[in-house]
């Protein structure tokens, strides 16, 4: 990661790679597109592999990563009428990283919940 002052530039305000990093590092969509990793699901599918996601906040992840080009989005003339999500080429150039953050929490989970522990008892 640059940390020189040029680098910088990239967290003001208006910088749109900050508000793309907003748009794709948030929970519910690192959730949804490991949902996505195992195959297209329709949204009752995602739903229910995604414990505690209302339905408004699903619709809004699902809706944001589709204009990021993330996830696709494919409507099945069934009857009833189907919506399938899948993910895209460059969303699927996001789960290396995103397995990487993965992997980082469950190597460190022991280490991070006793800095918490230390922490609290700090507080108190």
């Amino acid at each position: 990661m640059p940390k020189d002052s040029a680098e910088t530039k990239y967290f003001t305000v208006d910088c749109p790679n900050r508000l793309l990093f907003a748009e794709i590092a948030d929970k519910w969509s690192m959730m949804i597109l490991s949902v996505l990793d195992t195959g297209p699901h329709r949204f009752n599918g995602i739903k229910r592999c995604l414990e505690g996601v209302s339905q408004k906040s699903l619709t809004q992840t699902l809706r944001k990563l589709e204009r990021n080009g993330i996830i696709s989005r494919t409507v099945r003339s069934t009857s009833p009428v189907a919506v399938e999500y899948a993910m895209t080429p460059l969303g699927m150039s996001l789960l290396g990283p995103y397995r990487a953050i993965y992997t980082w929490t469950c190597v460190n989970l022991s280490e991070v919940n006793a800095a918490r522990l230390e922490y609290d008892g700090r507080q108190t």
